[in-house]
């Protein structure tokens, strides 16, 4: 099942309605903590563990959706765990994280029954979609034909990737897409340059918030030109879209 959110993003639910469940499995806390932040945004509902421990027991509480699992967990790893998951919930999908030079773990943990893999540093865009496509295909949400994010006179189709503006199509590179989605999933919203970092480029990208900056006046020029402004700057804050104003 789908819903649109009142803030005009495409949300994936459950069939009875309620949030998508989605347990994340780190020990490191930053990871953790991004990684929720970022899968609430989709309105998805989250709980957190640092270790293999943990993720057994709150499964068990959570009957989550999706797992994202860390290979390299501080007790018994992420193989173990994934095994003592699926004893309990046996087609519960499984995303693992594992190092970039780990392919013997990308390997195993695919052998053994893993869903899909991410290398860290991941894209937290890369992460959202590959969780849309293993819950759609579990069949814990339905598939929608199409996710069309409208703003104004601006629409954006997510699965197409086409954009277009009062009819006109928008041709952009997919980091300005990325960037403009995020934009739309949160329309009337300050977006500070950390967390579009965070959002569109690696989570260790750095703080190279310039580069923020430049991907803006990227998407000003073909959403913007010659046209009533969508997109603003608030001095020290961070940058929102909106409609125009007529």
């Amino acid at each position: 099942m789908t819903t649109t959110s009142p803030q005009g993003r495409a949300e994936l639910l459950r069939p009875d309605g309620s949030p998508v469940r989605v347990l994340v499995v780190d020990d490191e806390q930053s990871i953790t903590e991004l990684l929720s932040t970022a899968l609430r945004y989709e309105g998805w509902q989250i709980r957190s563990a640092g270790d293999g421990q943990g993720a057994v027991r709150a499964a068990r509480e959570f009957r989550p959706d999706v797992v994202i699992l860390d290979m390299t967990l501080p007790d018994m790893g992420g193989l173990s765990t994934l095994g003592r998951l699926r004893r309990e919930q046996p087609d519960v999908p499984v995303l693992f994280l594992t190092a970039k030079d780990a392919v013997g773990d990308r390997v195993a943990g695919l052998t053994a029954g893993g869903d899909d893999c991410v290398t860290k540093p991941f894209g937290l865009e890369e992460v959202v979609a590959r969780l849309r496509g293993l819950i759609r295909r579990s069949g814990a949400a339905d598939r929608r034909p199409e996710s069309v994010l409208v703003v104004g006179d601006l629409t954006l189709d997510e699965d197409s990737h086409d954009v277009t503006r009062g009819g006109e199509h928008i041709h952009l590179t997919a980091t300005e897409f990325e960037l403009l989605r995020f934009l739309m999933r949160n329309p009337r919203r300050v977006l500070s340059k950390a967390q579009i970092l965070d959002r569109v480029w690696s989570y260790d990208f750095g703080g190279k918030a310039n580069v923020v900056e430049l991907y803006i006046s990227y998407l000003r020029r073909k959403i913007d030109a010659g046209r009533e402004p969508m997109i603003h700057t608030r001095r020290g804050a961070g940058y929102m879209i909106r409609p125009a104003v007529s």
